[in-house]
């Protein structure tokens, strides 16, 4: 049998995706730890802005398992939007249909012609991971939301550890049968759009109004006085009921983790590392037209600039501002690269780019947002 893999192995692994999360790699490495040697473990609920990491970390997870049959074989990895679970909330269908996919989905891994016995046993040990999670709130606007309402409790149901009613489908006999769901890990996750400001406006104008003590900064020579909120300091499960996240689902969590603002160095880095970065689609792309692509240290010290100044898209923002960079040249590379066959973007072309995208006024980024886990100086 093989030796399983260590928490510190786990992270080390995530951590060559995933960027600027130690903590929510450390939760995670620790929870399938403990999964892959059977062991109970608890449910992770994540919370940060878009692009923050939160589906890379867990497409870090399926390629961790993928990449070691032994492993693949311990756990099926299933990723729904929550959104389909509140449609599928409104039919009442929403657990089965779950339960139908990591049926499906260990099969895929098992062959058709595993015994169906295997193939339960294998997503009944799965990992459940259900993204944008705060789409399915209670409420909405002070309105109970009857969709979110039953999906939250459709999810309940199965993380719950309950025997769970359920019917297999046609390909698997077609016959009722209760399922044990105790042994399926649940990673939720969502930006939470709009907690940030409420909870900064609960400890600065609301009940606890002056709670929040400003401390003195200095800077530039200059003595000032200024809030620094961090939601995580100050977010608390009340906040997250006010939301429309009930009481009851809040805690099947053992963890909540709030993911950190992805720092300038962390945006780097995704730009000229990242498996999915917008240069490495680029480079990808010339080569395939015979041009060699390179974009010079100060050209990328500028994109990130640029993408730094959108935290409500984190490292997406990355791929917008390049976008905007390059795409000039990719009607027809040859003649941007010129008889070298290489092109390279340098810090000038970066600002002519954004200065001509400023002049037209049709940038779909906005400087406006929040992340989950902001620190720094409080919002105007």
């Amino acid at each position: 049998m093989a030796e399983l893999p260590t928490p510190l192995q786990i992270a080390a692994a995530l951590s060559r995706r995933v960027v600027g999360q130690n903590e929510a790699v450390r939760e995670m490495s620790v929870a399938l730890a403990k999964k892959l040697a059977n062991l109970r473990v608890g449910n992770i609920l994540m919370i940060g802005a878009s692009g923050s990491g939160k589906t890379t970390l867990m497409r870090a997870v399926e390629e961790l398992l993928a990449a070691n049959p032994a492993l693949a074989l311990r756990s099926t990895v299933l990723r729904v939007h929550a959104n389909v679970l509140g449609e599928e909330a409104e039919i009442g269908l929403p657990g089965e249909k779950l339960l139908t996919r990591l049926l499906e989905r260990a099969r895929q891994q098992l062959g058709p012609d595993a015994p169906i016995e295997g193939i339960l046993s294998q997503a009944t040990h799965g990992i459940v991971f259900v993204d944008e999670v705060d789409k399915i709130r209670a409420f909405v606007g002070g309105q109970a939301s009857i969709a979110g309402i039953r999906a939250q409790e459709a999810l309940l149901t199965l993380i719950e550890n309950e025997a769970v009613p359920f019917r297999l489908p046609d390909w698997a006999g077609g016959q009722r049968i209760t399922v044990d769901s105790s042994e399926l890990l649940f990673v939720c996750a969502g930006a939470f759009e709009g907690l940030y400001d409420a909870v900064f406006h609960r400890v600065t104008a609301g009940q606890d109004k002056g709670v929040l003590k400003p401390v003195t900064v200095v800077e530039e020579g200059r003595v000032h006085e200024e809030l620094q909120f961090s939601l995580r300091d100050w977010m608390r499960s009340e906040d997250l009921f006010d939301y429309g996240i009930t009481p009851q689902f809040l805690s099947r969590f053992d963890a909540v983790v709030l993911l950190e603002p992805l720092a300038e160095e962390h945006l780097l880095r995704i730009f000229l590392q990242g498996v999915d970065s917008g240069l490495r689609q680029s480079q990808a792309y010339f080569a395939s037209q015979g041009v060699k692509l390179d974009v010079t240290d100060a050209a990328a010290r500028r994109i990130v600039r640029e993408a730094a100044k959108q935290p409500r898209l984190g490292a997406r923002a990355l791929k917008e501002v390049f976008r905007r960079v390059i795409r000039g040249h990719e009607f027809d590379p040859r003649s941007a690269a010129g008889s070298e066959g290489r092109l390279v973007v340098d810090a000038p072309d970066v600002d002519r780019a954004l200065a001509l995208l400023r002049r037209r006024g049709d940038s779909a980024l906005s400087s406006a947002g929040w992340d989950a886990g902001n620190s720094g100086r409080a919002p105007s």
